[in-house]
């Protein structure tokens, strides 16, 4: 068995949990390759018992057979990750070496115990769509997807924006707001949830679009069906706008036409027993606790 490493930033403080990952992967015979920038940060850091190799781009997971994507960090790591394996049908283990965690489930002191679970086959795998994003003008490069959510927010001025959106060609709304977010179930935890949109199930099939601070308070978040296309219009008195994929960001003008879809590939997450999207949303969001008198 292969696995790809990736993290983004090495903490002092979870040097023990990486060093924890990397005997369990020894101990099971687990061959790793690290994401190279990710291993420079490693190096004198952690004891390798084995020879590790390297990956550093979205290529090496075409040409080597890997099985499995561990990483380490929080979920914006795997917003990061995802950038790697792409279409390539490589599960995905979160490690969650940070606060809060909905898609990095695998908390800190279940690390030796998920690797030997994959090890044995011992998990469940969530498929999880994307979205997709076209535009008349050349944006994102060539990872125009999003696992979380695409927003359409304001810069550089105090002033709303307004935002015309259309559902398969068709006028539904002009949003006169800070912003608007489309968002996938994966999503609907995250900024979306936040701005007051509803949490929705990860098989929901489905996109919830969520103004931000809208003027009008009678225009709520809506959720359609994620084989719609979304296309968007923004105009106001800047001469910007800006526009996120997950955690990336690119200016857009008013001549920006913007198209929303589902991807053409999702991305596969490994759940472990007892890490399971409720068992999440209830200790996340301490769902059936009563604090009061604690």
């Amino acid at each position: 068995m292969q696995v790809a490493v990736f993290g983004k930033v090495v903490k002092e403080a979870d040097l023990p949990c990486i060093q924890s990952l990397f005997d369990a992967l020894h101990e099971e015979n687990i061959n790793a390759f690290v994401f190279r920038a990710y291993l420079d940060q490693l190096k004198g850091k952690i004891v390798f018992r084995r020879d590790v190799g390297v990956f550093e781009n979205h290529r090496d997971f075409i040409v080597r057979p890997l099985d499995y994507c561990i990483t380490l960090g929080g979920d914006g790591t795997i917003l990061a990750a995802i950038q790697y394996t792409r279409d390539n049908k490589v599960p995905i283990l979160g490690i969650n070496l940070g606060r809060l965690g909905f898609l990095a489930g695998i908390e800190k002191r279940r690390i030796s115990q998920a690797i030997g679970l994959l090890k044995r086959g011992m998990y469940e795998v969530e498929h999880r769509s994307l979205l997709y994003l076209e535009s008349n003008l050349p944006l994102f490069g060539d990872t125009p997807f999003a696992l979380n959510d695409c927003t359409l927010l304001k810069r550089d001025t105090s002033s709303m924006i307004t935002i015309h959106a259309f559902i398969n060609g068709a006028y539904l709304n002009s949003y006169w707001a800070d912003g608007v977010i489309v968002a996938t179930p994966t999503g609907s935890t995250g900024y979306s949830l936040s701005c007051g949109g509803p949490i929705i199930f990860p098989n929901s099939n489905s996109f919830v679009i969520t103004p931000v601070s809208p003027h009008n308070l009678n225009v709520r978040p809506i959720v359609i069906s994620d084989d719609s296309v979304i296309s968007f219009e923004v105009e106001g008195r800047a001469e910007s706008f800006l526009c996120t994929l997950d955690s990336r960001s690119e200016s857009i003008t008013s001549a920006h036409q913007l198209a929303i879809r589902k991807n053409d590939f999702d991305i596969q997450l490994i759940r472990i027993p007892g890490a399971g999207f409720l068992e999440t949303m209830r200790e996340k969001l301490n769902w059936g606790a009563d604090k009061r008198n604690d």
